[in-house]
Parts: C-alpha cells; sequence; structure tokens
C-alpha cells in the first residue's frame, strides 16, 4: 500500500500500489479480495475498519509535490487528472493510527511494557476469531488514541484453520546443523511460532518481558488448540475492552 493523509486529518488514504516488492507476489484483485474479507468477518476490536471508494477527488492545491511524486511511481495507473483535481479511482480510507513500530521508539518503559502486552493480544484475539495475521512485524500493527493496538495490514491474512503450525525438526546431522537453507520440507502454509520470537520485538528492554508474558505465542501446540476448538464449532470469546472493565475480571482473554 502506499499510504497517506493531512496532518490535522484523523484518517489515512490507502492505495494498493501497481508493482509489489519481492517477496510479495499477489496481484491487486487479491489484495482487494483480503479487504472484503475483512469488511465481512468478525473484527473483534483488533481489526481496523476499512471504507472503499472509487473515483475519488481531491483538490490538486492539496496535495505537495513529494506526494505527487510518490503516487505517480508507485500507483500510477489509478491516477488520472483534470486543471484542478487528482482523481484516484480506487482507494481506501481507514483510521488513523501510530504503527507499533514508531510508537515503541519513543514511548517510555512502562508504555512500552503495556503495548507490547496489547500486541500480543490482538494476535490471540485475532487468532480466536479464525483470523492468521501473516505478516505480524509491528510495523502492520497501529496504537489507538486509547492505547489499543490494532492490526491494519490485510495482504497476508489467512483462516487460522487453514494453517499448519510446526515445530521446527531438530538437526541431526553437521550438514543438517550447519546448512544455508533448510534441510526440511516447507509447504506454503507451515508456521513455526518458535521463530516469532526472531522478529516481534525489536526494543531491548521490553522484549523479554513480552517473550514472557506472551510464551503460548511460540508454541504450536497452542494454536492447534484454538484451530481443534474453532473446527468443532466452539464459539470462542473475544472481549473488546480491557480486563479491568469486566464484571468477572479474572476470566481468561
Amino acid at each position: 500500500m502506499t499510504v497517506f493523509t493531512l496532518p490535522s486529518y484523523n484518517i489515512v488514504f490507502k492505495l494498493i500500489k501497481d508493482y509489489f516488492d519481492p517477496p510479495k507476489s499477489m496481484t491487486r484483485q487479491e489484495v482487494k479480495d483480503k479487504y472484503v474479507l475483512v469488511s465481512r468477518h468478525d473484527r473483534v476490536g483488533r481489526m481496523a475498519d476499512t471504507h472503499e471508494f472509487e473515483s475519488f477527488h481531491f483538490p490538486l492545491d492539496r496535495i505537495s509535490p513529494e506526494l505527487l511524486e510518490e503516487l505517480r511511481r508507485s500507483t500510477n495507473s489509478l491516477l488520472s487528472f483534470t486543471d484542478k483535481e487528482l482523481i484516484i479511482q480506487h482507494l481506501y480510507t481507514e483510521r488513523r493510527m501510530t504503527p507499533l513500530n514508531i510508537y515503541l521508539e519513543t514511548c517510555s518503559h512502562a508504555e512500552a511494557k503495556h503495548a507490547v502486552e496489547e500486541y500480543g493480544l490482538a494476535i490471540i484475539q485475532l487468532a480466536k476469531a479464525n483470523i492468521f495475521p501473516g505478516d505480524m512485524m509491528t510495523k502492520n500493527f497501529g496504537v489507538t488514541r486509547q492505547r489499543r493496538v490494532v492490526f491494519y495490514d490485510y495482504d497476508e491474512i489467512e483462516f487460522l484453520t487453514d494453517m499448519n503450525f510446526r515445530w521446527k525438526p531438530k538437526p541431526q546431522t553437521y550438514e543438517q546443523i550447519y546448512a544455508s537453507e533448510p534441510w526440511y520440507e516447507i509447504a506454503p502454509n507451515d508456521v513455526f511460532p518458535e521463530d516469532f520470537k526472531r522478529f516481534m520485538i525489536g526494543r531491548a528492554d521490553v522484549r523479554q518481558h513480552f517473550i514472557t508474558y506472551h510464551a503460548r505465542l511460540f508454541d504450536p501446540e497452542y494454536w492447534i488448540d484454538i484451530q481443534q476448538r474453532i473446527r468443532r464449532g466452539e464459539l470462542l470469546h473475544v472481549f473488546p475492552y480491557p480486563r479491568s472493565y469486566r464484571f468477572r475480571p479474572e476470566e481468561e482473554v
């Protein structure tokens, strides 16, 4: 996506790029299909709501030269012009948030602890709604004004029940230990939760807190248990508000 906003505006405009940088190999229609899926799914308070528009008109005098250059470079097929207007063929609007990776660069230690706890809860609660985010890097999550963490990048989402959660096989030989590439077979929907630790949190002073607080995220059996409960038709409750607000705050997430 190419994303822009006005400094005083509380929403952002999102355009699907003409070309996707490797390793992404999707089409524009596939991305649009993901957004349709989200619009029809239970977002459990953890996925940003989007509104889809066609032939959206902007006054040209509100578009900076730098933005216009970026739009021409990345989304040129969606653009047309009149003397006074830029017309974008297709875009989404979404609530403006602070990307979690940027938030973690400047917030206090206490705020960072709360944010990484929220980040893990967002992933768990999406899983209970049968959504696997795919790309779980912090740049794909935003922090709202209420300090709630919400997922907003939908191009790689899948149904949780379509994924195959695995432990990584243990190497048995010298060649396997030092292999430059995985020596075991990996199917397209295979997921290795133990690898999540490598990329999920980069801020050193809260990384271990996150790993300890959300240890179950790195256990394939935890994900498999959620899958099995969903497949049995169990309705997994997700509360879209803090635990402290509940009548029975001791209940599990």
